[in-house]
Parts: C-alpha cells; structure tokens; sequence
C-alpha cells in the first residue's frame, strides 16, 4: 500500500452524471486535498453494452464545473495508467486465470438459454454453491472435457468460488464492523465471455494496481463488499486492501426510496449536474448548471447531503471544505434531497459572490433573450444592485432586463399610477427632466437630493411620485432603490422613459 493517500472515482460511462456520483467524486476530492494525497479518475467502460459516445467526455467536463479536477486519469495521464479499464483488458484475464488455477474460481460454460431454463425450473435460483456442483462448469464437468472445451473456444465465464459457511467482514469507516455469511452469496462471474471483467474484479485488480489506499462509494455497492473481500484475500493482496466508506444514499424528497435518474422530471427538478442529450435518441436531461446553479452552491449543497462539520454553519467554499471534511462527520442514514433547500443555497451564493465572478455566467443569460451586454460598462453595477433578488442565475434577466430594454407601453403597469394622475403630476416630472440635464455629477445621492429638492419645492408628497418614477424607469412595482436605477440609466435615459410615460398619460 502506497504512503501516499490515493483515492479514484470510477464512474461508468454510460449517460448523464447523477448528483449522487458528483458528490462520491466530492468526498474523494476532500479527502484527498485535506491530506495532501491524488485524486484519479479512473473510467470503469466493461461493460460495452452500456457504453455511451461522449459520456467520459461529459463525466470529465462536469468535475471540472464544479472545480474538482482529477490528478491522474484519461485526460491528465499519470504513472498508474491506462485510466480506462477497456485497456487494461489484457490484465484482468492474467488475475482470473490465477485464481482458477488456485482453486478460487472455475469456467462456467452454461449459456444464457440454459441458465434461463434453470431460473423457470428452480425458484429463487442462485448460481452458488447449492447448485455449481451439477452445472455445465469446472467444478462438475471432467477434466479433459473442459480442455476441450476451452480447446474448442466455447463461450465462457470465469466466476468466483465462494467458501460455504464462512463469516467474513471489513472495518467500514461510516459503519463500523460489517460482517458477510458467504452462503448467501453467489458466484459472482469474474470475467465475461468477451474477456471484459465485471466491476468485482475490475475493482480489485486496479485498487491494488493504482494503490489505492481508500475507496469512497455509494452504500449500494456493500452487497458486493463480500465477493471483493474474497478476491483481496485469494490474489494475496489483504494487506494492501484500500479502507472503505460506504456513503448513505441521497433520497427522494419524501423519504422514500433512492433518488433515481429517473426522478428529475417526475418531481420537477435536475437530479444531473450538467445538461445531458442521448445521442441514441435526442433525449435531453437538464442538469443544475443550465438551470442557473452557481458550481459553488452545487458544491456546497452536496457537501452537506450526509455530512456536516458539527456546527451550524451550512455555507462552505470548497476550501473551507478540505480543510473541515472529516470521515466521523458522515452519516449512516440516507439524506434526503430538497431542491427549495438547494435554491437557497444558490440564492446565498449569487447573493455573497461578487459581480466580477458573477458577470460572465451572467453575460450568457442576458445574450439567450438578446441582451448583447459584454462590453456594457454598467453591467457590474446592475449584478450588484440586483443579485440579492436572484435564486437562480436565470432570474438576472427578469431582475435586470430593465435596465438594457425600455418598457413598453404594453408591459407597463398603468393602473398603478393612473387613476390618481393630474396635471401637478405631469409638471413634476417634466420639471424633473430639466432639472436632471443640470446635474453634473450624475450619482445616486445627487439624484435623490434633486429629487427631493423638487418635491419640496412644488408642494406635493413624496409618496405621490415616489411609485410613479418607479414604474416609469422599470414598468412596475419592483427592482432595487430607485435612485440607483437611475444612476445606471443615465440622465438622457429616463428623460425619454418619463417623456414617453408622459406622452402615453396625456392621451
């Protein structure tokens, strides 16, 4: 085992990535950055069948929106490679192949049809130590009939030979002490037909090969903890055995049950970090970040499924993460998902991030509804005075859309300030206009002094014009202070708002 702590996220690529696997990749990352250690991105692809074109891709791109950058991997290399397990092919054989000839595993020639056959004949069947000793394997058939066999190239598997009546178990570093009874377990196929491994032996074989010293993975996989267990102990390697953490799962907002892929749009929200299109059949998935997600509030929210750090401070960047992570602070028990929860802490983050980070995931919001605002000099300004509004990335453009688009007299909200206006109204504000054009140093706090000013002067009540020039500058009763607003819009700006707001009045 390496003295170094080596950690990986192993994801398959097989489709969109599930905030579930983002947060695995998290804790990984945490831990590993805490104690000076590598994180690898290690693609566990055997599976071919379920292979999907740019799905490593997509995996590779979301870590790096949520700034979670793999060490070692496929894209950054690294001395432990090749990182995808389609190249390690020849590898595995050479480990299945020893564990047959030690008696820890056996060929299995049985096709599908007849393993089928077995499941309609026998109730509940498992491929175990119940029934291997008459099946068409190693273990029943004659010897020189299985050289002739393997002779021939007849289709087979290689699966392991699980000990009856043995207790087995590890030290879990959530759980504690988790004990096996290997008579409940089936002889699991090692390697395939095509000469792809399975996840149990891929597993073991790159742990110990890229001395991986702990593995962070969701609590689904500890029914498989037993088989590997088994594979650590008949390769030699006990010693060299990775400690584990087996995370609880992030369930559905009820309670009930893991939250699946499949619940995103049944509930209503993203269960993907990033968009993701089949390119099977066209099928989109939205994910969090086109949603309007900062990757920092992504982060942040996932940090705090299944752990926290004893306290009641619930916002973390994510280096105050790696230096509070700690193992003993994860729960046992599933975390359930609330999305009002995970717009809060996006509303939190858009809210304590400054305008320089937020302007250009801002800039492309603007540029979906045809607001070309990259080089408006303003725009900062306008992030500020608006962000506190915000929940979602998305919402800068209703909160701000004011400020680069005049309202029209179709969008404007008339019947709050027309049935009480009058003539003295009308010569306010036309007094204002001109009055405006004197200011030469065009601020805030010398805007809302005329104003005022002006008020005074003419006799009339603050609270008379106050919503009016609201609704004028932006077409409702909404936005930030008002004198602000005008700042950003500019002296010759809300002249034309208020002369056309005048003109439509006068009708």
């Amino acid at each position: 085992m390496s003295d170094k702590i080596r950690v990986r996220f192993a994801p398959s690529p097989t489709g969109g990535l599930h905030l579930g696997g983002v947060r695995t990749a998290l804790f990984n990352y945490l831990f590993a950055r805490q104690n000076g250690g590598d994180f690898i991105l290690r693609v566990e692809d055997t599976d071919q069948t379920r292979f999907v074109e740019g799905a490593e891709e997509y995996i590779l791109d979301c870590l790096n929106w949520c700034g979670i950058t793999p060490d070692e991997g496929p894209h950054a290399g690294g001395e432990f490679g090749p990182y995808r397990q389609s190249e390690r092919k020849a590898l595995y054989r050479e480990y299945a192949e020893q564990l047959v000839e030690q008696g820890n595993a056996y060929y299995a020639f049985d096709t599908p049809e007849e393993l089928d056959q077995k499941r309609e004949e026998i109730p509940n069947f498992q491929y175990g130590h119940t029934h291997r000793n008459n099946l068409r394997n190693s273990i029943f058939l004659p010897v020189n009939e299985v050289q002739q066999l393997l002779k021939d190239g007849v289709p087979h598997v290689i699966r392991i030979k699980v000990p009856v009546d043995e207790n087995i178990g590890f030290n879990d570093l959530i759980r504690g002490r988790v004990n096996f009874e290997t008579s409940t377990i089936d002889d699991k196929v090692l390697l395939k037909a095509d000469g792809m491994p399975t996840y149990h032996l891929a597993v073991v074989v790159d742990d110990y090969l890229m001395q991986i010293t702990h593995a962070f993975r969701g609590e689904e996989w500890l029914p498989s903890a037993p088989v590997h267990l088994l594979l650590w102990e008949y390769l030699g390697w006990k010693t060299a055995m990775p400690q584990w953490a087996h995370l609880p799962l992030i369930l559905k907002p009820d309670g009930h049950g893991k939250l699946s892929k499949r619940d995103g749009d049944s509930l209503g929200f993203p269960v993907y970090a990033m968009n993701w299109t089949d390119p099977k059949n066209g099928d989109l998935t939205k994910g969090f970040r086109e949603l309007g997600f900062l990757p920092e509030a992504f982060v942040n929210l996932l940090a705090m499924l299944g752990w926290n750090n004893g306290t009641d401070q619930e916002i973390f960047s994510l280096e105050e993460l790696v230096q509070q992570f700690s193992i003993d602070r994860i729960s046992k028990a599933g975390a359930q998902f609330d999305f009002e929860k995970a717009k809060w802490y996006n509303h939190e983050w858009i809210k304590q991030s400054s305008a320089a980070n937020l302007e250009p995931q801002v800039i492309p919001v603007l540029r979906q509804h045809n607001i070309f605002a990259e080089n408006y000099p303003q725009l900062k300004k306008i992030i500020d005075l608006v962000k506190d509004r915000c929940t979602l990335l998305t919402d800068f453009y209703e909160h701000s859309a004011y400020f680069f688009q005049k309202p029209t007299t179709e969008t404007i909200d008339w019947p709050s300030i027309q049935p009480k206006w009058n003539q003295a109204k009308t010569d306010f504000f036309r007094a204002f206009i001109q009055k405006s054009q004197e200011i030469e140093t065009w601020e805030t706090v010398v805007i809302e002094t005329t104003f005022k000013g002006l008020v005074q002067e003419k006799g009339i009540k603050i609270g008379e014009v106050m919503l009016p020039f609201r609704i004028i500058l932006v077409g409702g009763k909404f936005g930030p202070a008002v004198f602000d607003i005008a700042e950003v819009l500019g002296k010759q700006e809300i002249a034309e708002r208020i002369e056309a707001a005048l003109a439509f009045l006068g009708r």
